[in-house]
């Protein structure tokens, strides 16, 4: 396949219209479901007829439901996403040793890639709910409040991984959420020491995750695999003993077939 990239792209290549829609889309997120068209026009920057030009548009072809003053996207919208990441070989290639490990460990899994300042889910097993917020593939967290965030930005170099952090919002989530970017860097330090990530409820209260990074046969970080479970344990640390080595058997097993 070839890639082509936009700074490439001609002025009569690129659809500024289609950029616009695509900016009005991703205005929605989990936190934001509902936006009117003032909404988006200062989360885009798009001017308020843009904005309500796209938002019509959407509405009109059915990825977007209208009361008159908010929208909200419907699950059609969906089908922009879900068969790309169904078809990426990772997720392919991951959900079958998702499925045992989650059966074996008794807990939900899930394998996640990093873009930009945000964890992406691209495959995972669920057992039992223990987040308000049900995940899938396609969804989003923070990267530098999740396990696997820390575990990705750990596998970059640290003036790059600081620059995600410091663009991110570090409003907390949650009273365990870390805020300074230093303190989050010395834990992704931690990270890149001792080859995993705790997060003790930092995400949402009452959750802890362990997460492990996923290589490719050449060596390189490609994914992260954790599990979250629900705050019953003593302490974080608690974690480790009890999943660490589930975890890395998968790592293992994963990094002879991952390209």
């Amino acid at each position: 396949m070839v890639m082509i990239s936009v700074r490439m792209l001609n002025k009569t290549d690129f659809i500024g219209s289609l950029a616009k829609g695509l900016k009005v889309i991703e205005a929605f997120r989990a936190e934001r479901p509902r936006l009117a068209i003032s909404d988006v026009s200062e989360i885009t920057g798009l001017d308020r007829a843009t904005a309500r030009r796209c938002l019509l548009t959407l509405h009109e072809l059915g990825y977007a439901a209208y009361d008159g003053k908010f929208f909200t996207l419907t699950p059609r919208i969906m089908r922009l996403g879900m068969g790309a990441l169904a078809a990426l070989p990772l997720a392919q290639m991951v959900q079958p040793w998702l499925d045992q490990l989650s059966e074996q460990i008794g807990q939900s899994t899930s394998v996640s890639i990093l873009d930009e300042n945000e964890i992406v889910y691209i495959a995972r097993a669920v057992q039992r709910r223990v987040m308000s917020i049900g995940l899938m593939p396609g969804s989003r967290l923070p990267a530098h409040s999740t396990s696997m965030g820390r575990v990705l930005l750990s596998g970059l170099p640290e003036a790059e991984a600081r620059a995600l952090i410091e663009s991110s919002d570090l409003t907390p989530r949650t009273a365990f959420s870390l805020t300074d970017p230093e303190e989050i860097m010395k834990r992704i330090g931690l990270v890149r020491e001792q080859g995993y990530a705790v997060i003790d409820q930092e995400v949402e209260s009452g959750l802890r995750s362990i997460a492990v990074p996923l290589y490719g046969s050449s060596g390189r970080m490609v994914a992260a695999l954790n599990t979250g479970v629900a705050a019953v344990q003593a302490e974080a640390g608690d974690l480790v003993p009890l999943y660490l080595a589930a975890l890395l058997k998968v790592q293992d097993g994963l990094r002879r077939v991952l390209r």
